[in-house]
C-alpha cells in the first residue's frame, strides 16, 4: 500500500514562517490519525499544506499521488476533488438550501449530469444521516446537523481522506461524540482519517494514531501512555 499523505523532513510553513522543521509522517488508507498540541504549533498549517494552501519548499511531500513540493496551480484543484476537508465552522453557504450546496460542490468539479448529481447527494446524506434535511437553509440546522453536512460535502467526491480541522471545536459534548462516531464509522468503511484536535477526552474514547505538535516539532505518539502536551 502507498500513504495517502507522505511527508519527508518536511519544513511546514504558516505565512512566511516555519512553524514545525522536519515532519516526518506517512498516513495509510485506513488509518485515523490525530493531529494535536496547542494553539499555534502547526497542527491547521500540516492540514494547509495537505491541501497545497500552504507551500512546501524543504523536504517531500504527496498527497493523493500528487507531489506537494512545486505543484502546478493547475494541478491543486484536481488534488483538493481527492480531499475532504471539514470545518470547525462548517463553511456552509448561507443563503443556499443543503441540496444547493452539496450541488454546488459537485458542479464546481465537473459533474454535470443531473440525475447522477442528485443520486451523489442523496447518498451522502444518507451516510451522515441527514436524508430529511435536503432543502433545509443552514439557519434552519442545529450545529452538530450543521456538522454533518459539511461531512457530506467532504464524501461528494468519494476522497481517499478527510481531513478534519477541529470538527468539533464548536458543538456540545453530546453532539461532539455523534460527530466522532461518524467519521469513525466512515473510516471503518475504508475512508482514512486525519483530525486535528486538542480535545484530549476525544483521543483518549476514540483511540487512533496520534501526532503531538511541541516546540516547532510534530512526532507520532508511539507510547501513548506518556503525556501529550495540549
Amino acid at each position: 500500500m502507498e500513504p495517502v499523505i507522505h511527508f519527508k523532513g518536511a519544513d511546514i510553513l504558516n505565512g512566511e514562517s516555519i512553524v514545525i522543521y522536519g515532519l516526518d509522517m506517512d498516513v495509510m488508507p485506513g488509518d485515523f490519525v490525530y493531529i494535536v498540541g496547542k494553539v499555534g504549533s502547526g497542527k491547521t498549517s500540516i492540514i494547509r499544506t495537505v491541501t497545497a494552501e500552504n507551500k512546501l519548499l524543504k523536504g517531500s511531500g504527496e498527497a493523493c499521488g500528487y507531489n506537494l513540493v512545486g505543484i502546478k496551480q493547475r494541478d491543486i484543484p484536481y488534488l483538493r476533488r481527492k480531499l475532504g476537508v471539514v470545518f470547525q465552522d462548517f463553511q456552509l453557504l448561507t443563503d443556499r438550501s443543503v441540496e444547493e450546496n452539496l450541488e454546488f460542490v459537485l458542479r464546481a468539479t465537473g459533474w454535470k449530469d443531473r440525475g447522477l448529481i442528485d443520486a451523489r447527494i442523496t447518498e451522502v446524506l444518507d451516510a451522515v444521516g441527514m436524508h430529511t434535511k435536503a432543502h433545509k437553509m443552514p439557519h434552519q440546522l442545529s450545529g452538530g446537523e450543521q456538522q454533518r453536512i459539511a461531512i457530506a460535502r467532504a464524501l461528494l467526491n468519494k476522497p481517499s481522506v478527510i481531513l478534519a480541522d477541529e470538527p468539533t471545536g464548536n458543538l456540545d459534548g453530546e453532539t461532539a461524540d455523534g460527530i466522532l462516531q461518524l467519521l469513525r464509522g466512515l473510516n471503518e468503511a475504508g475512508t482514512a482519517i486525519v483530525m486535528v484536535t486538542h480535545n484530549r477526552a476525544i483521543f483518549e474514547k476514540y483511540p487512533g494514531r496520534v501526532f503531538s505538535c511541541e516546540g516547532e516539532q510534530c512526532h507520532e505518539v508511539i507510547d501513548q501512555g506518556i503525556d501529550v502536551v495540549l
